[in-house]
């Protein structure tokens, strides 16, 4: 493989462009330049242009995977899928979440409590925070400590049944199963919510 001509790109800042002799064109950084020592006219052996070719993948792989962490946090799991549908090779994959890690830019334990919090301020209950954990792929192992964390709902229970109930002085039975419905729906555990309704003076009588 003969690289014919070697030109900075207009649109993105140190990247240049490797027009082949095949007329394709490999889009590089200069660490690319730098370590295979590239020029026009230089004579690329079958080894050296698959290294090259795989160089510039793992490269492109990694910003990709590093600007959607800076668009937003996610769990390696979500990561992993992400690059997948890009067609990026699973051990190539696990290779850039590895260098992620280490340099700090992806945490499951930190991103688990980051979601709990979240879901929290949300008013998701902890079956709901849960449900959540495991749409985004974040390792089983992690929940119960990114619950742990959490501040004790009371506060949040009360101000919903406050809010749900204003306004009734004597909520009946009707009305108290409405609002604890739409607090079990919100992932809340009923031994939470009754405390809660106790603590506004109404609770739900057995059958």
């Amino acid at each position: 493989m003969t690289i014919q001509e070697l030109k900075p790109s207009k649109r993105v800042r140190d990247r240049w462009l490797a027009v082949l002799e095949d007329g394709s064109i490999l889009r590089l950084g200069k660490n690319q330049i730098a370590d295979f020592a590239l020029y026009a006219g230089r004579e690329l052996s079958d080894e050296e242009a698959d290294r090259l070719i795989q160089a510039v993948q793992t490269e492109n792989f990694r910003a990709y995977a590093l600007q959607t962490l800076l668009n937003g946090p996610k769990s390696r799991n979500m990561l992993l899928e992400l690059l997948a549908k890009k067609d990026c090779p699973p051990e190539q994959a696990g290779e850039i979440a590895d260098w992620l890690e280490e340099f700090g830019y992806l945490n499951d334990g930190a991103y688990a409590a980051e979601l709990a919090q979240s879901c929290a301020r949300r008013g998701y209950g902890p079956k709901k925070i849960r449900d959540e954990f495991y749409r985004r792929g974040v390792p089983r192992e992690l929940w119960d400590q990114a619950l742990e964390d959490l501040e004790d709902p009371a506060e949040q229970l009360d101000a919903f049944l406050s809010k749900k109930l204003a306004g009734v002085e004597h909520p009946d039975r009707k009305e108290l199963q409405r609002a604890s419905a739409a607090l079990a729906r919100r992932g809340y555990q009923w031994t939470d919510i009754s405390a809660a309704l106790r603590r506004y003076g109404a609770e739900i009588e057995e059958d």
